[in-house]
């Protein structure tokens, strides 16, 4: 008995089949991310930052805004991490209290409420985020394994906090952004940087790329690579606390933020760039960027 032939799907239904499957994919992939960086309440948080109506110290045209909104954050954020923890009492201060390995989805999305909050926020908004990091910081203090007392609202750690942030945070958007702010646009990105850096406590923050420069030039004579240093560094490019399907794609952001650090940081913590790290870094940053943008624009 001969087969029964099968009708033909038409083209145009394929086609349309395997649209549907990518942009379910990419949703799914955009939510699994927003769910890890902001949390479950993430939408309810969007609405009260993004929609509630009152005067901004921001706007859109703004090189705060551009950065702060690009995919090219996580890999900064990495970087930032990972130069950071070369000071030895502000590693202290982290190893100590920050609970990074024991919750380190709920640190990270305090952190991403804090740099939205204060980018994107009404003024009244972004005054409260900084006050509550201001009321956690006059907590956080003790002695580091050497006896030297450290406090997190000590001036001078959040002028190397902020100044490692603001270096990465900048590098990444540099390397992996969509396109390079424009030499003036850097210097005012640090300048508007800094002013949320000066509210929460740092005296005169740098006010362009060069004064940026100096003050981490002017720290290395204090930084030094200390056990939780390299125990951070472990944790953030070796052991994420992520699903093995994530973790290629974590991969690249994290080839990404060691090959931005500067040769002397990598050599500290002991780190050597992968070959093609910078390109596994705008691999990576790029499909973020396609899940991200391609499905409903929950901030």
């Amino acid at each position: 008995m001969p087969p029964i032939p099968r009708p033909a799907i038409p083209r145009g239904e394929i086609a349309a089949f395997a649209r549907g499957s990518v942009r379910r994919a990419r949703v799914a992939t955009a939510d699994a991310i927003r769910d890890r960086i902001a949390g479950a309440d993430r939408r309810e948080r969007a609405r009260e930052i993004w929609a509630t109506p009152g005067p901004r110290r921001f706007a859109p045209e703004d090189p705060i805004w551009r950065v702060h909104n690009d995919p090219a954050m996580f890999t900064g954020g990495l970087a930032a991490l990972l130069l950071q923890s070369l000071h030895p009492l502000a590693m202290a201060g982290v190893a100590g209290h920050s609970g990074y390995r024991g919750d380190p989805w709920g640190r990270l999305q305090r952190t991403s409420d804090y740099i939205a909050a204060t980018t994107y926020g009404t003024v009244e908004e972004a005054d409260r985020a900084i006050g509550r990091v201001r009321a956690i910081h006059d907590r956080v203090r003790g002695r580091d394994p050497r006896g030297i007392a450290y406090r997190a609202s000590d001036p001078h750690l959040l002028a190397w906090v902020h100044a490692a942030e603001a270096t990465a945070f900048l590098a990444a958007y540099q390397t992996f952004g969509p396109a390079p702010l424009t030499p003036a646009d850097a210097d005012r990105y640090v300048a508007q940087l800094g002013g949320i850096a000066a509210r929460l406590g740092v005296i005169d923050p740098p006010g362009d790329t060069r004064s940026l420069h100096a003050v981490i030039e002017a720290y290395r004579p204090e930084l030094q690579v200390t056990p939780a240093a390299r125990d951070t560094a472990a944790f953030l490019l070796r052991e994420p606390p992520l699903p093995a399907a994530a973790r290629p794609v974590y991969a690249g952001l994290a080839a990404g933020a060691v090959a931005l650090l500067p040769g002397w940081a990598r050599r500290e913590l002991g780190l050597r760039p992968s070959r093609g790290g910078r390109l596994a870094g705008s691999g990576a940053t790029r499909l973020t960027r396609w899940a991200l943008t391609g499905a409903p624009p929950h901030r």
